[in-house]
């Protein structure tokens, strides 16, 4: 893959990482934390946010890195692959999860959301590909 295409590549990346968190926004609403997390003790409840909040951040940074650095994240220097290699094992992570962890289907009871819920299946499944590629030095 030529260092042009790679790095368009990432940064559309970067620019999908930011769409997420459109969808991640809908998320507390959609699943109706404020209900489903009353009951918890007021710990786990703010645990449970706080969380939530280390996964915004950790994609923000992830679009801000792709945005900003996405010449410096295919040439390939150590730091470089490793970039690209943890923002890959996150999101092939996060697909696994949502595969073998997960049981959405409770929550899939509207057409749009499961288009939603699907389409985003499609980008997690995707959006590593370009990181991988680069981690593993196939850019000329």
């Amino acid at each position: 893959m030529s260092r042009q295409l790679a790095e368009t590549l990432i940064l559309l990346g970067g620019c999908v990482h930011f769409c997420i968190l459109i969808a991640s926004a809908l998320v507390p609403r959609l699943l109706d934390w404020r209900t489903n997390l009353a009951p918890l003790q007021p710990f786990l409840r703010r645990l449970f946010w706080v969380y939530g909040a280390f996964i915004v951040l950790t994609i923000v940074c992830f679009g801000l890195l792709s945005v900003g650095h996405a010449k410096e994240l295919v040439e390939g220097t150590p730091l470089a692959r490793g970039v690209c290699v943890f923002i890959a094992i996150f999101w092939i992570a996060r697909l696994g999860v949502q595969f073998f962890v997960f049981d959405a289907r409770p929550f899939l009871t509207k057409w749009w959301i499961r288009l939603g819920y699907h389409g985003l299946t499609v980008i997690f499944t995707l959006l590593p590909v370009p990181y991988v590629l680069v981690a593993v030095g196939w850019v000329k």
